[in-house]
């Protein structure tokens, strides 16, 4: 298994995040790494998004757990491969949160490609992380 975990503290609401990840056609406003997106139903679990890097092939995620104001946790299967993402809000006190990415990458061969392609898949979440964060105090 291959893992990686990154999170920045805000004082932006629990909601407030929530509503921009509910959101999908309009992650690309504050995720650069989206050319194009598109999802097939309502923000659940079950529900299929299609994401399309900048010069890069469609990437298909489906919503494995949805709880409203707190996570959800998104997945994409490749080549024997499980990569799954966990958005997750931490309360840290009355005015702060901590909104946490985690990926786990699992499955045939996973030792050996984690380390090759997940950081490339993870390298923009801090700048992912405060773009969502500042577009969330507006």
């Amino acid at each position: 298994m291959w893992e990686y975990e990154h999170s920045i503290e805000t004082s932006a609401t629990p909601r407030a995040i929530w509503r921009l990840w509910a959101d999908v056609e309009n992650w690309g406003t504050w995720n650069a790494e989206i050319e194009k997106i598109e999802m097939n139903g309502p923000f659940a679990t079950g529900t299929q998004i299609t994401m399309t890097p900048p010069g890069d092939d469609a990437v298909l995620l489906r919503i494995a757990e949805v709880v409203e104001d707190e996570l959800f946790v998104d997945e994409a299967r490749f080549d024997g491969l499980l990569l799954r993402t966990v958005h997750r809000i931490d309360r840290i006190d009355q005015d702060r949160i901590r909104v946490v990415y985690r990926m786990e990458i699992t499955g045939t061969g996973a030792d050996e490609a984690g380390p090759q392609i997940g950081p490339g898949i993870t390298a923009d979440w801090p700048e992912t992380l405060a773009s969502l964060a500042e577009l969330a105090l507006r």
